[in-house]
C-alpha cells in the first residue's frame, strides 16, 4: 500500500493532478488555493496577459515574499541568539560571584 495519493487542484480554472504523500494533502490544497488567489489578483490587475506570464509574476511575488519572511526569521533568530548569549554571560557572572562569597 502506497503512502502517496493524487490530488486534484484548480488554478485559474484549470485542473491539475498532483501526487503527494497523504500527510501533505492539506498543505498542497492550501498552497494551490493561495497560488490561485495570487494569480487571479495578477490577472485582474489587467497589467499582465497570458497564463505563463501570470504564473511567472506569481512565482516572483511568492519568491519575494518567502525571502522577506526568511530574512525576518533570520533577524529574530539573531536577536534571540544575542539575548541568550547575554543571559548566559549574566548567569556565569552571577555564579562566579556566588562562588567567591561562599
Amino acid at each position: 500500500m502506497s503512502d502517496t495519493t493524487t490530488v486534484s487542484v484548480r488554478i485559474l480554472d484549470k485542473e491539475y493532478q498532483v501526487s503527494c504523500r497523504q500527510d501533505e494533502v492539506d498543505a498542497l490544497t492550501s498552497s494551490a488555493r493561495y497560488l490561485d488567489q495570487q494569480m487571479r489578483q495578477i490577472r485582474e490587475s489587467g497589467k499582465v496577459f497570458g497564463l505563463d506570464r501570470i504564473a511567472v509574476m506569481a512565482a516572483l511575488n511568492l519568491a519575494n515574499e518567502l525571502l522577506e519572511k526568511r530574512h525576518a526569521v533570520e533577524h529574530v533568530q539573531s536577536e534571540a541568539d544575542t539575548m541568550v548569549r547575554q543571559l548566559s554571560d549574566r548567569i556565569t557572572h552571577a555564579l562566579a560571584e556566588h562562588k567567591q562569597l561562599v
